[in-house]
């Protein structure tokens, strides 16, 4: 029987041992992270879910390629990076935001009011370049490092901090000239 707890390194192993159950573990795992981060870099739910699958599908057909000294999820947002950076540069297009209700145990007001705003910034990262959109996402929506950052989108750790530097001050100008700030 799998434990939720093992590591990374040692379901990789498992699922390319055959175990089909460590796989779906690993997807269990980063199912959500992903999601968020191709919908955050993309701006489209249903494209989201579609990057999500084929993010796990190439996961799985290169699993082989994993390096287990480096951390999974930095390998995982990497194809996940990749596969929303094409789709932005196959389309070349900015999206227009689906409009959609956010629902967890709060009163209409307050339910309209961070709909709103979340959207408000939403729209602000979209407007954003994708180097810069990437690097804002990574840090701020998944949580990375310096490090992980600069490993995922393969740039130097001096690239990343000046690309953060500069996406906040862009992102900081538009939510203020919206009144957000």
């Amino acid at each position: 029987m799998l434990n939720k707890e093992r590591n990374e390194a040692d379901l990789v192993r498992a699922c390319l041992d055959g175990d089909m159950a460590a796989f779906e573990l690993l997807v269990e795992r980063y199912e959500r992270p992903v999601f968020n981060a191709a919908y955050r870099l993309i701006g489209s739910r249903e494209d989201a879910r579609d990057i999500t699958q084929t993010v796990f599908l190439k996961a799985y057909q290169n699993l082989r390629r994993y390096d287990p000294r480096h951390k999974f999820y930095s390998w995982i947002y990497r194809i996940a990076v990749n596969e929303s950076l094409n789709l932005l540069g196959k389309e070349n297009r900015l999206e227009t935001l689906e409009k959609e209700s956010v629902s967890e145990a709060r009163g209409p007001e307050e339910t309209l009011g961070s709909a709103e705003t979340c959207q408000q910034v939403q729209e602000a990262l979209m407007g954003l370049k994708s180097d810069y959109r990437v690097v804002i996402v990574l840090r701020h929506f998944v949580g990375c490092t310096y490090n992980d950052i600069s490993r995922i989108i393969h740039v130097p750790l001096k690239t990343v901090k000046s690309r953060l530097f500069t996406a906040r001050q862009l992102l900081k100008e538009t939510l203020t000239r919206k009144g957000l700030i």
